[in-house]
């Protein structure tokens, strides 16, 4: 597992939009707002893949 850093992450609706995008790929993550951090569950190209999605959402992340 894989944990990302996603400052821009503010509220529920952040977390709704990256939920559904994350979902509509198939892949395995779970999203916490209170710590504003994503956990990938999957291999290396799956991580890149959530990153790559998060900045289409107009989210960086940073693995921590």
């Amino acid at each position: 597992m894989t944990k990302l850093r996603v400052f821009e992450m503010h509220c529920e609706r952040c977390v709704a939009r990256i939920k559904q995008a994350l979902d509509a790929e198939g892949l395995i993550c779970f999203v916490n707002l209170e710590d504003r951090t994503i956990t990938v569950d999957g291999c290396p190209n799956c991580v890149k893949a959530v990153v790559d999605i998060l900045e289409d959402l107009g989210f960086s992340a940073e693995v921590l």
